[in-house]
């Protein structure tokens, strides 16, 4: 499968914050920037973080349920490799990171069995990463 990578812009109420969290927690390297936004190389694709007031899904979550857990909803992330998805979750345990929703396996045993973890950026931005251990599984129903 080869895949283009995607450009995302979200909102941040305080850059320095957000630039330091992207860059050190998840190591992304930095691109263009300004005052006002920076570029990141967020595992391949391009992750822009505008500075922007406070909105009301960065401060009052939305949830889904989800295989019996509360998903919020914005959220956005990548589905990694298998080992890299360990990695990361190891990474982020490492550093003391606050979840959402602990690193675990969703819909064991069934379709679309899948390793995923939910947390928050420093702005209330909502990131899932998740990992298959059968790619082909990604869209299965």
């Amino acid at each position: 499968m080869s895949l283009q990578p995607f450009h995302l812009a979200i909102p941040v109420y305080d850059l320095a914050l957000a630039r330091q969290f992207y860059g050190e927690v998840f190591g992304c390297e930095e691109g263009r920037s300004s005052a006002q936004w920076v570029d990141f190389n967020f595992f391949g694709h391009q992750l822009v973080i505008h500075l922007a007031p406070k909105n009301d899904s960065q401060t009052h979550a939305h949830t889904n349920e989800v295989d019996s857990h509360h998903v919020p909803v914005p959220h956005f992330g990548v589905v990694l490799a298998w080992d890299a998805w360990h990695a990361l979750a190891e990474r982020l345990k490492s550093r003391n990171t606050a979840f959402v929703l602990e690193p675990g396996i969703r819909f064991q045993g069934q379709v679309g069995e899948q390793a995923t973890m939910f947390l928050l950026d420093p702005c209330g931005n909502a990131l899932e990463f998740k990992a298959f251990k059968d790619i082909g599984q990604l869209f299965a129903k």
